[in-house]
């Protein structure tokens, strides 16, 4: 896996461009000298670690013939005070939209996202506390 990471525009935003050839842009706050134009840094590796837990639920859930018609990652995060700022806990509550799933096959699939798969949340895992709730939403 790859990234390029340029400086773009003499204050504080920054490019990426992926392995898989796209952009994403990020820009600090004000305070920092940034014009507050993209996300910051930090919110991008908490919307990975949603992005990539909310794929794994999605796709196991798929996997066991569950009929899954959305899925939603709301995180919370607290960071530490001092530098480094790693994160300290970070709570995941999915939103999972179906019509007759089974309680037990999305906590399952949760499960094995957060102890298995999903590499973003291990890998924060080592400096922050996770933990997970979860809620069905019977789809019309």
């Amino acid at each position: 896996m790859e990234c390029s990471v340029r400086w773009i525009d003499g204050g504080m935003s920054f490019v990426a461009e992926t392995g898989s050839g796209h952009l994403v842009t990020m820009d600090g706050a004000p305070d920092a000298g940034g014009r507050n134009l993209a996300p910051r840094p930090m919110e991008l590796v908490l919307a990975g670690a949603g992005g990539c837990s909310a794929f794994d639920v999605v796709m196991i859930l798929k996997r066991g013939r569950q009929e899954i018609t959305g899925c939603e990652a709301k995180l919370h995060a607290e960071r530490a005070e001092a530098d480094p700022k790693v994160f300290t806990k970070i709570h995941f509550h999915f939103v999972v939209r179906g019509r007759g799933l089974k309680p037990e096959a999305v906590e399952r699939a949760i499960k094995l996202s957060a102890e298995k798969y999903c590499s973003a949340s291990i890998m924060l895992g080592k400096t922050a506390e996770l933990s997970h709730d979860w809620e069905i939403v019977e789809a019309d």
